[in-house]
């Protein structure tokens, strides 16, 4: 009896590049929030909304990095339930933190 071993077809290729693009998407929104709580005029609530779009796509970041790296392996670990609700809350909060530089 053989081992059932991994996918070897383009699956794993496909999540790769969902996860990056995923990565760009959060980049593009970090970088837009940063430009628009600036371009209103540098302010507390300005500079706050800043640091806190850096911080959560620097965390989406770290998880999307770790999942990119791993998923090269001939066996890669399943996401676990902590770094998916981080991806996950790092991607609500660049939302929610773009959406209040609009306002």
């Amino acid at each position: 009896m053989t081992a059932v071993g991994r996918d070897p077809g383009l699956q794993p290729e496909r999540t790769r590049l969902a996860w990056r693009r995923t990565t760009l998407s959060c980049t593009v929104v970090a970088l837009l929030a940063g430009r628009q709580a600036l371009d209103s005029g540098v302010s507390g609530a300005g500079v706050i909304a800043v640091a806190l779009s850096l911080l959560a796509w620097l965390g989406f970041l770290g998880v999307a990095h770790r999942r990119v790296t791993r998923l090269g392996t001939a066996e890669p670990v399943p996401l676990s339930p902590r770094r998916a609700l981080t991806a996950a809350a790092c991607t609500v909060a660049l939302a929610v933190f773009a959406a209040a530089t609009l306002f």
